[in-house]
């Protein structure tokens, strides 16, 4: 069966909760054990003090190891991506510090792309250096060899532990080609020594992209998003093979990051609808981009349908995506005073950070998600004072395009007569 089947029932049996059809909500610290033989047992797995007999199960100890609304909601998550085992977090950046702390020591190299998420920015270049861990970023643009060039003039060849990657890059959509970077990881790992890839899958959610299908190791998701999808909670996830997980379960373990079974519950009702919704973002997005591309005020649209056939980024899109995602950017004519004008005088689209959700999110990225990146970077990626970035939800699509007919009108009397171009 199809993982949209799968939602409303995989790893949970009704007869082992009074019959419930949905699973209640475990809300308990600790669970008893029936014997102190089976409290041992229980423990020695948890502790990796011995690997699980043939058809044992992890028994339930303590909610900071293992809880049955969080267990339920890692198999199904694994669903999506065909991975061996999920563990989810309390917030995507718990998911991404923990993966960046488990597999990067003193001494390593990170090799990363660049835009990525701010929060993610900052954890790389002012924390992993406190602890002597190096980073090389690359840009979507950058090649193999230029990318392979880079490490080499470093001198870092034998010291990179971790690919790490978002793709498509936050707010511009640009695209990096997954198994360029497993060819990359392969070639500065070695077989007792690998390096491994992460990619953070966020902006295409489980259902447009499987990264794990191109090379990579872990996906990395903030299940706040399309997972959630209802901007009513915070979490993140973290899926792949069996043995890189139980490193990441066991440091979460001991973190104590894991998702709460309150947060578990709301994430195992959304995954129930996770296709539907998703599926009717990508159609109104792909309507609300098409309108926005002939608009007179808008000087260009970053949305991955709009890309150019026979292009780089074309080629990996077709290769790695099975649709073109709800998340568009553009550029309104003019600078800030007229993106400010476009985004208070938005009517049904809520001025906010973050995407995935329901409802419609639009934000200004150069003072907003990425307020922190330094001018130059942010020129370097594209996020200029006229770039705007809006999450498209599930209303409908005409009345997406009124609302923004509407702001952009009340954007030109900002811009006219005479429009300028402002940039960071």
């Amino acid at each position: 069966m199809q993982p949209e089947s799968l939602m409303m029932t995989h790893g949970y049996r009704p007869e082992l909760s009074e019959g419930a059809v949905k699973p209640p909500i475990f809300q308990t610290s600790t669970f008893a054990f029936r014997t102190a033989e089976e409290g041992k047992a229980f423990f020695e797995i948890a502790y990796g003090l011995r690997d699980k007999n043939q058809d044992e199960e992890l028994g339930l100890i303590y909610s900071r190891i293992n809880n049955p609304n969080l267990e339920i909601l890692e198999n199904r998550l694994c669903l999506w991506d065909k991975a061996d085992d999920c563990a989810v977090f309390e917030s995507g950046m718990s998911a991404i510090s923990t993966v960046l702390l488990e597999f990067l020591k003193p001494g390593d190299v990170l090799l990363f792309s660049s835009p990525t998420y701010g929060g993610t920015d900052h954890f790389i270049h002012h924390f992993l250096p406190a602890i002597g861990v190096e980073s090389i970023a690359f840009r979507p643009s950058d090649t193999y060899a230029d990318i392979a060039a880079r490490v080499k003039e470093k001198g870092a060849e034998k010291r990179i532990k971790l690919v790490y990657l978002e793709t498509p890059a936050n707010p511009t959509g640009e695209l990096i080609d997954i198994k360029m970077c497993r060819k990359l990881a392969d070639e500065f790992g070695t077989e007792s020594n690998p390096a491994y890839v992460a990619v953070d899958n966020t902006y295409m959610g489980p259902l447009w992209a499987h990264p794990m299908q191109h090379g990579a190791d872990m996906v990395i998701y903030s299940a706040t998003k399309y997972i959630g999808g209802h901007s009513d909670l915070i979490a993140g996830a973290v899926s792949g093979s069996a043995d890189l997980m139980k490193r990441v379960r066991t440091l979460r373990t001991f973190l104590g990051n894991m998702a709460s079974p309150h947060t578990c519950w709301l994430l195992l009702r959304s995954l129930e609808t996770l296709k539907v919704r998703m599926s009717q973002q990508t159609e109104n997005a792909q309507a609300v981009a098409a309108y926005l591309e002939n608009h007179e005020l808008v000087e260009k649209v970053y949305f991955l349908g709009n890309l150019r056939p026979g292009s780089r980024s074309h080629k990996i899109y077709r290769e790695q995506y099975s649709a073109p995602g709800a998340m568009i950017s553009f550029n309104i004519k003019g600078g800030e005073p007229e993106a400010f004008k476009f985004l208070n005088a938005l009517k049904l689209v809520k001025l906010a950070v973050s995407l995935g959700s329901t409802e419609s999110l639009a934000q200004h990225p150069a003072t907003m998600t990425h307020a922190g990146v330094c001018p130059k970077m942010k020129a370097e990626m594209g996020i200029t004072c006229s770039l705007v970035r809006i999450s498209i939800g599930v209303e409908n699509a005409k009345d997406l395009i009124w609302d923004m007919e509407q702001a952009l009108e009340a954007s030109r009397t900002v811009s006219e007569p005479n429009l300028r171009a402002v940039t960071v």
